[in-house]
Order: C-alpha cells, then sequence, then structure tokens
C-alpha cells in the first residue's frame, strides 16, 4: 500500500504507533489492550495500517489471559479492514496469505459466530518448496504476523522442512543489518520445532532487539517470540 497522509500523521506513524501499542499489551505493560483505541473506526488510515499489520494487530487477544474482554469497535474495526482491503485477483502470494491470517486471527481470537467473518481465501503455498532461500526469507519475514499459536498450521508444517533455509536467512539479514527481516525470521524460527541448535536464536533474537527495537515492528516481533515461544530472553 503506498504511503498516504492526513494531516501531517502518514501511515508509517499510525503503523508504528499500533506496532507500540501490540508490543507493550504482550509485554503487559500500559492500559488493558483494545485494538480500537490505537487503531479508531473513525481514522481513514486505520483500515489499511491494521491490513499490514495484519493478524499482529489481534495478538494481545492470543494471550491467556487478557486485561480487557474484546468490545465490538474493535470487531467494527477489523471488519473495517477485511472489506476495504480484501485481495483481488492479481495479488501477490503474500497478500493473500496476510489477508487470511488476519481472516484466521479474527475466527481464533474475536467472540461471534464464523458466519460473521469472511471464510479464509486460498492461498497458494508451492512457494514453500519453489522458492531459493533469500527469495523464501524474504517472503517469510513479510508473512511473520502468522507466526501466532494457531494460526497458519499447514504453512507452518511446509516451513518446518525449510528450517535451515530460514535460518541461513536470519544469519545473512543480521549480517545486513535488515533488523525487520531478521526480526520476522527470527520470530518463525521460535515457533518452528527443528530450528538449528547451532543458530543461537535467543542471543540472536537478543541482538536484533537491541540494535533495531528503535522500529516498533522490529520490537514487535522479538516481543511476540519471546511472548509466545519463550524465545529471545
Amino acid at each position: 500500500m503506498a504511503e498516504q497522509t492526513q494531516g501531517a500523521v502518514p501511515l508509517s506513524a499510525v503503523i508504528a504507533d499500533a506496532a507500540t501499542g501490540v508490543a507493550l499489551a504482550l509485554r503487559g505493560e500500559g492500559d488493558p489492550f483494545a485494538l480500537s483505541s490505537i487503531l479508531r473506526q473513525s481514522d481513514a488510515l486505520a483500515p489499511a495500517a491494521l491490513r499490514v499489520l495484519g493478524a499482529d494487530a489481534l495478538a494481545p487477544y492470543a494471550m491467556d489471559h487478557l486485561g480487557a474482554p474484546v468490545g465490538a469497535d474493535d470487531e467494527a474495526v477489523v471488519r473495517q479492514a477485511l472489506t476495504a482491503y480484501a485481495p483481488g485477483a492479481d495479488a501477490s502470494e503474500v497478500s493473500v496469505w496476510s489477508y487470511r491470517g488476519l481472516v484466521e486471527a479474527s475466527h481464533a481470537f474475536l467472540p461471534g459466530s464464523a458466519q460473521q467473518w469472511p471464510p479464509p481465501p486460498e492461498a497458494a503455498a508451492g512457494w514453500v518448496g519453489a522458492d531459493p532461500w533469500p527469495k523464501l526469507s524474504h517472503r517469510v519475514s513479510q508473512l511473520a504476523a502468522l507466526a501466532l499459536p494457531g494460526l497458519a498450521p499447514g504453512l507452518t508444517e511446509q516451513l518446518t522442512t525449510r528450517a535451515d533455509d530460514l535460518a541461513r536467512g536470519f544469519v545473512r539479514a543480521v549480517r545486513r543489518r535488515d533488523w525487520l527481516q531478521a526480526a520476522g525470521l527470527g520470530r518463525w524460527l521460535a515457533r518452528l520445532p527443528d530450528a538449528p541448535q547451532t543458530l543461537g536464536l535467543d542471543s540472536g533474537l537478543a541482538f536484533v532487539r537491541q540494535m533495531g527495537g528503535g522500529d516498533p515492528r522490529v520490537a514487535l516481533h522479538v516481543v511476540a517470540a519471546q511472548r509466545f515461544y519463550g524465545r529471545g530472553r
């Protein structure tokens, strides 16, 4: 999605603020999390920001103990984003998977019957086996929000077979100081059962957080790896 502005506030700033709010909630800091308090339905940029964050916008609702119940305003914000930014016929695999992750998270973490939410779209996964490791690493890092408990089980199973390649991509991203890609790959490796022991994932994630934690989305990925999988402490 192209950069947009509303007054003096760019879309990137709205995304950053929302990512910071999610990370604070995952750490148990700040006020009880409500998605609608950081992405308000009345804000013209809220649907686009939520679409970029994807399932991560609902990550605090995946925790065992919520600080506050999910309200109707939260559901309305998500429905607005799903309606406004459904992938078209020519959408990329990443766009379709990201949308699918948000739909899955809505089914899993928000109240109400499944009829209230659109069905998850079909998403091709042949690229998981076909992509060379640099391209695979790039795509997977863009889908880090799907590395939440219970989401995208089929994709997770396929990525398990390429854990070594994702570890290779993680090391490459760290060496290139691409902290966002490194954080996204590290988060996926935290979820996968067969991350190479020689990788040193915990110290690697801690280093990524130290070097790139000024980026709210980097911080969010590392906090999620810690909160849900106990990695990177």
